[in-house]
């Protein structure tokens, strides 16, 4: 059985740990410990899924709970893949968030996944890694 929970005190070291079982671990930090810790700390809404006590999904968010929640990172163990636990941790974020829309930006290999469970594309995104890349 798959328990879902808000777990805005989630472990590091746990969480590094789905990101590397999952694919997700290739385009985070994982071996800067302290950054992750900070995502961890300066996220408000994290939404976990968890077999047997072990944790094997993630949904980290940062919300205004009115208007807007950006889903950071989702992220399932791969073992766990392919059984509904990534789109349940969107619908139990979705839930936590009340009215505001959900907005993530998808990895690559997650294009198709998104729209056959719902979610609506937006072609118009934007985003900036360094400062010096503005003119």
């Amino acid at each position: 059985m798959i328990v879902y929970k808000i777990e805005n005190d989630l472990d590091t070291d746990e969480f590094i740990g789905v990101l590397k079982n999952s694919t997700l671990g290739q385009r985070r930090p994982v071996d800067d410990k302290p950054r992750i810790e900070l995502m961890l700390r300066n996220a408000n809404l994290i939404v976990t899924a968890r077999h047997n006590g072990k944790l094997i999904g993630v949904s980290r968010s940062l919300t205004d709970f009115c208007y807007c929640t950006y889903l950071s990172d989702l992220a399932v163990d791969e073992e766990f893949q392919r059984q509904g636990i990534g789109k349940e941790l969107i619908r139990q974020t979705k839930i936590a968030c009340g009215r505001a829309k959900v907005i993530l930006l998808s990895a690559p290999a997650a294009v198709d996944y998104y729209p056959k469970i719902g979610m609506k594309k937006h072609d118009h995104c934007y985003f900036l890694d360094e400062i010096n890349e503005l003119n």
